[in-house]
């Protein structure tokens, strides 16, 4: 019970970090945002710390299948941490900051190309944007997608190379997949595989359609002002954290549909072999 104490505590703390880091980061926040984010990062603690101490899962998926949580905690925290320090270097630049700016560059321009994700949030910018915003969006926008790519590519290999999550034990789809009732109708193979590829699909497709919506919607409401660091860090982290995460739920979700229909044939086979004997 105290490990478990433990366990949660410390998850919850890192999480009230994630939700600090850009106002650590930036020097000149005032004590409104200061405040806001305090709230929210004891909110975001204290949800965590309960999801994790409590006996039965609520709300996070594969609570006991590690490291699916743990990737995607590094995944965001990484992409705001890094997009934190260079907007950091905007006010107070050194040798650290130079460098991600500078890496932040060179990786925004092989994947700022006709059509890519990156390229769409530049051109999602108001007319008016300025060159110095439309530089900070592609550099944020490149090593934040770069971050989920190389994510997704991780947790593919755990998957397929090490035999994720069969390699932690037996897999309890009730206790992992606490949102999804295997008795809500239909075959929960079929399900599982039905929600797996549209997860994927979605994940794949929305870096796509983000920029876009938000494009033709600002006709209709107040356009997002991206020139604001901590407004950048957020939007830009959301836009590559969540489907990235999306897709790595729909992988998930693939893999556990694997392993039930492996295991179906095996009892098929096993209950075959018992009446021909």
């Amino acid at each position: 019970m105290f490990e478990k104490f433990l366990g949660a505590v410390a998850r919850a703390l890192l999480v009230a970090l994630l939700i600090a880091t850009p106002a650590l980061a930036m020097p000149n926040v005032g004590y409104d945002v200061i405040h806001i984010v305090v709230l929210f990062s004891i909110f975001a603690g204290l949800l965590v710390f309960i999801e994790y101490f409590s006996t039965y899962p609520s709300i996070i998926e594969f609570r006991y299948a590690p490291p699916f949580n743990r990737l995607r905690f590094i995944a965001i925290f990484l992409t705001v941490f890094t997009l934190s320090t260079i907007a950091r270097g905007q006010y107070e630049p050194n040798a650290f900051t130079s460098f991600l700016t500078a890496l932040g560059g060179v990786i925004s321009g092989w994947l700022d190309f006709p059509y890519s994700p990156v390229r769409l949030m530049v051109i999602m910018l108001p007319e008016n944007a300025t060159p110095q915003l439309e530089n900070a969006v592609r550099t944020a926008a490149g090593m934040s997608y770069l971050i989920s790519l190389m994510t997704l590519a991780l947790f593919y290999f755990f998957v397929r190379i090490l035999g994720w999550p069969a390699r932690n034990g037996a897999f309890n789809v009730w206790v992992n997949l606490p949102l999804f009732d295997p008795t809500a109708g239909g075959d929960v193979l079929a399900r599982l595989r039905r929600d797996g590829r549209l997860n994927i699909a979605l994940g794949f497709l929305m870096p796509f359609f983000i920029p876009a919506i938000i494009q033709m919607m600002s006709d209709l409401v107040d356009p997002i002002y991206l020139d604001d660091p901590m407004t950048l860090i957020w939007t830009i982290s959301a836009w590559a954290f969540i489907p990235a995460s999306l897709i790595m739920r729909g992988m998930a979700m693939a893999r556990v549909a694997e392993m039930i229909d492996e295991n179906r044939r095996r009892a098929y086979a096993a209950a075959q072999a018992i009446q021909t004997a």
